[in-house]
């Protein structure tokens, strides 16, 4: 006798993780368990001197680049912007939004929501094409944090998963 199950979703539409439910290998820890640092993130009319400065001091990667109404734009590459700086290809008073990196959100590719209670499977999946995740508040008006495949590889290896 064969048996068929057909499995449900209690996902929104709005979500992009459809992926069948596998064992969950972070036994239900969510983003806020990575302890992540508060998130550093600049106005898209400061200057990239204050931009390579601010992410040397908190050994920063990538930095999220906001827009008047604290709405994320885009990102800095720090190491891309300093080794632009240092071949004489930007000035330290030119603006970041000349430098960034701006978000691709179409109907195609719609903004996918990275909460401190996401969980880390989803965001291990959404980092499977992203170089770093965003978490925001439930209606994105803040960025609190920025989560990195590194951030869960060392999540992993503190908790002995």
């Amino acid at each position: 006798m064969t048996t068929t199950v057909q499995a449900t979703s209690s996902l929104s539409s709005t979500s992009l993780f459809s992926a069948p439910a596998l064992p969950d290998k972070y036994r239900g820890a969510v983003v806020e368990d990575l302890q992540l640092p508060p998130a550093f993130s600049l106005p898209s009319n400061e200057p990239i001197s204050r931009a390579i400065e601010a992410a040397y001091e908190r050994d920063f990667s990538h930095i999220p680049v906001l827009d008047r109404n604290r709405r994320p734009l885009g990102y800095v590459d720090v190491a891309q912007l300093k080794a632009k700086w240092e071949a004489g290809n930007a000035n330290p008073d030119d603006k970041v939004a000349q430098y960034m990196t701006k978000f691709k959100r179409t109907v195609s590719q719609p903004y996918t929501l990275i909460t401190p209670l996401s969980s880390l499977a989803d965001l291990e999946t959404f980092l499977q094409k992203n170089i770093f995740a965003l978490v925001t508040d439930n209606d994105r008006k803040f960025v609190l944090a920025v989560a990195t495949s590194q951030d869960l590889g060392n999540f992993v290896s503190r908790r002995g998963f």
